[in-house]
């Protein structure tokens, strides 16, 4: 009987997806504001990983442009709504900004 539970346990751990990736949320708009935060905070620093990142465009005068090692995704000019990218972010450098408004919509940070 133990070794049909311990079965049934290792055959539900198995089974269990892995673990989801860390959740970002982007924002550019409706004013002159961008923003990269994690659980309601401004990212400075992360960690190495795999990340999902929802992007709300709110106006159609900005986007939302995301560079580092490996990565280059961007919301349209024009557009707006929701976006959700998954992203590897790899030890480095990343930046964002509006590309129309980049000498003052901007943000950076490092992951390590």
């Amino acid at each position: 009987m133990k070794v049909i539970l311990a079965a049934a346990v290792l055959a539900l751990v198995l089974a269990a997806p892995a673990t989801s990736a860390t959740a970002l949320t982007g924002t550019v708009g409706p004013g002159f504001n961008i923003s990269l935060t994690a659980g309601g905070k401004k990212v400075t620093k992360l960690k190495a990983g795999t990340y999902t990142i929802v992007v709300s465009d709110k106006s159609n005068i900005h986007d939302f442009h995301l560079t580092g090692p490996g990565v280059n995704k961007t919301t349209s000019v024009g557009g707006t709504g929701s976006q959700t990218w998954k992203i590897k972010l790899k030890a480095g450098k990343y930046h964002y900004q509006c590309d129309p408004h980049a000498s003052f919509m901007k943000g950076d940070f490092t992951v390590s």
